[in-house]
């Protein structure tokens, strides 16, 4: 059965879903996405994906397409059109169609489009075995906390990952690791601090990132928020990523480098399982 999809109005097939042509997430990459993690068939930290898509559209000037409680319950409909219990709901917005120029058009339409993926999240085999990463410059521009469409950088940064046996990419600059390709990154020192770099224009601001941080705080574990360097993180005793793909995620083996062994290790298989408890509990 096809999946169903949602553009500008409409619930259709997934194969039949069609964008105009001048549409300018098409022509100039003029627009932004959030991806929200669903299980049990529930939106995990929606609320942290809604507030970030708005000031994404805000630093872009792009008005928002629908209202909140209207927004919420088209990720509701296209779940249940979907019987999705686990997996991704990934939604677009664009200033809209116009004829091609760069700066902005006069009364164009923004434009949302919404689909789903099914996916093994919770149980997923890479969380048993752990990552690996390359690492790859980051060249990238310089409104890396807008959640923008433009995503050819990080395109490439995958591609070189995978091509060199690698399930994720954290990208470097000036000697320190910004990010991965589509995750945030961290660190566990021998002292079981938990490092990662502080949220500016030089990162997206991770949603899951903000959940997994106040989650290890409010159990006492201490989380430093400071760039850390490569040599910092092939010396470390554990790493990981987080995304909503990905929830927490080990990371045992950096440009051939094993770490911590080459398995996962305990704070991270910790932090996971909290992690994904508090998710079950607090989605809606």
């Amino acid at each position: 059965m096809s999946r169903i999809a949602y553009v500008n109005g409409d619930f259709t097939p997934l194969e039949d879903a069609k964008v105009s042509i001048q549409d300018r997430g098409f022509l100039f990459a003029d627009g932004v996405y959030e991806v929200t993690a669903v299980i049990d068939k529930r939106l995990v930290d929606y609320d942290g994906h809604v507030r970030r898509l708005h000031r994404s559209m805000g630093e872009l000037k792009i008005a928002a397409p629908v209202s909140d409680d209207e927004l919420l319950a088209l990720h509701r409909e296209l779940v249940a059109r979907n019987n999705l219990t686990e997996g991704l709901a990934y939604l677009q917005v664009t200033r809209g169609a116009a004829d091609r120029d760069f700066t902005f058009p006069d009364g164009a339409t923004p434009s949302l489009v919404m689909f789903t993926q099914a996916k093994t999240l919770c149980e997923a085999p890479a969380a048993t075995t752990g990552i690996k990463v390359a690492t790859v410059p980051d060249i990238r521009w310089q409104r890396r906390d807008i959640k923008s469409v433009a995503l050819l950088a990080q395109v490439l940064a995958k591609q070189a990952a995978a091509e060199a046996g690698c399930q994720e990419a954290w990208m470097i600059e000036d000697g320190h690791v910004t990010e991965g390709g589509s995750s945030n990154a961290y660190i566990v020192t021998e002292d079981d601090r938990i490092i990662t770099r502080p949220v500016s224009n030089a990162i997206l601001s991770g949603i899951t990132r903000a959940s997994v941080l106040r989650l290890a705080r409010e159990r006492g574990l201490e989380v430093e928020e400071r760039a850390f360097t490569l040599d910092e993180a092939l010396a470390a005793q554990e790493a990981f990523v987080t995304a909503a793909s990905t929830f927490v995620m080990p990371v045992v083996e950096v440009d051939g480098h094993k770490i911590g062994g080459g398995q996962p290790g305990p704070a991270v298989r910790r932090l996971r399982e909290i992690y994904i408890d508090a998710a079950r509990e607090t989605a809606i």
